[in-house]
């Protein structure tokens, strides 16, 4: 979300809110300016000694010989000038006022067998869980704009997809290509939780959230599901848990022996108790997914629970003020010139 300040008209308060591209160059201004002076200085011209001052006493200046250094004024300002141009001045044409989410988000997508079952819809058409899932995760990267984004996928055993990124196009790409047969089959779900923390435990975003979806039970006691839960709490990461998919018999697809694509139904368990254990001890939730639609939903009810807005104040537009400083600088150099060379002429 983006809010402008309003902008002076054109020409008004030009240069109320100019800055600099390389502020580091007007260091030279003070030290320029004292040495072209010192330097003047000592190369006046040798003056006429008189052995009295009785004589030209009563004479009173002309204007000429008060303003006779002029020149040489104008000529210090234009050395001004220019090193202000070599500094890169713009002022600011639009102040925006930016809320960013910052919040880091792990996606541990199930991707194991179980994910054939097609007992999902899209668009009219009969499709897989993880189908449905990885559509509906691509939606959900959308809208995270402002965050970073990591995947893992699991089934026997779970691999980082994607680190954590702000390039959210490379997250998409790693996602189309989890695939049901990519992985060793089984449930996880205690690697999952693990190799997602572990994205997020050196991370310092203003929120860490994990959300795990899987249509199954664990089967795998290498890592307790629950005790790494209580590390992702102890490392203040809140797990979102979804449970996908039909509880019982689920419609899978399978070739019969005329090699046509035909529907077995098969049983099919999701151990909610422990998905819902995982997203209390964590403060997160849990939910439960039917269908696309309530998927969908799910995932923009989580969106619009993540949100820590944080406001930076960023300047986006600019009017380059070189041109204008160089050109005023010239202006004063060629006015010194003209001077010089008529009313201030000096004959030897």
């Amino acid at each position: 979300m983006k809010q402008k300040k309003s902008i002076p008209p054109e020409g008004e308060d030009r240069f109320a809110l100019m800055i600099f591209k390389d502020p580091w160059i007007l260091i030279l201004m003070p030290l320029l300016v004292p040495a072209v002076f010192w330097r003047h200085r000592r190369s006046r011209p040798v003056s006429l000694r008189f052995s009295s001052l009785d004589l030209v006493a009563p004479l009173c200046p002309t204007w000429k010989i008060r303003f006779a250094k002029t020149p040489f004024y104008l000529r210090l300002v234009v050395l001004c000038l220019v090193i202000i141009a070599l500094a890169g001045p713009r002022s600011v044409l639009e102040e925006t006022q930016r809320q960013t989410e910052g919040i880091d988000i792990v996606l541990a997508l199930d991707a194991a067998g179980s994910m054939a079952a097609e007992d999902f819809t899209l668009k009219g058409r009969r499709q897989n869980r993880l189908k449905i899932v990885k559509d509906v995760a691509n939606e959900f990267i959308d809208t995270r704009v402002s965050d970073r984004l990591g995947l893992v996928a699991f089934g026997g055993r779970a691999y980082t997809v994607s680190p954590l990124t702000m390039d959210h196009a490379w997250v998409k790409t790693n996602l189309d290509r989890v695939s049901l047969d990519l992985l060793e089959d089984g449930t996880a779900i205690g690697f999952a939780i693990s190799a997602a923390v572990s994205r997020l435990q050196k991370s310092r975003a203003a929120s860490k959230v994990v959300i795990l979806l899987t249509d199954g039970v664990n089967n795998r006691d290498e890592i307790d599901p629950l005790a790494a839960a209580q590390a992702a709490r102890t490392l203040g990461i809140k797990i979102y848990t979804i449970g996908a998919g039909t509880n019982g018999a689920a419609p899978f697809p399978v070739v019969d022996v005329w090699g046509r694509k035909v529907y077995q139904n098969m049983l099919v368990e999701i151990d909610e108790e422990t998905l819902r254990k995982i997203a209390e001890i964590t403060g997160g939730r849990y939910f439960r997914a039917t269908g696309t639609e309530s998927l969908r939903n799910i995932f923009k009810e989580i969106d619009l629970l993540e949100k820590t807005k944080i406001e930076e104040t960023g300047y986006r537009e600019y009017r380059e003020l070189f041109v204008s400083f160089l050109g005023a600088g010239l202006l004063l150099l060629l006015a010194a010139v003209v001077l010089e060379r008529t009313v201030f002429l000096k004959i030897p």
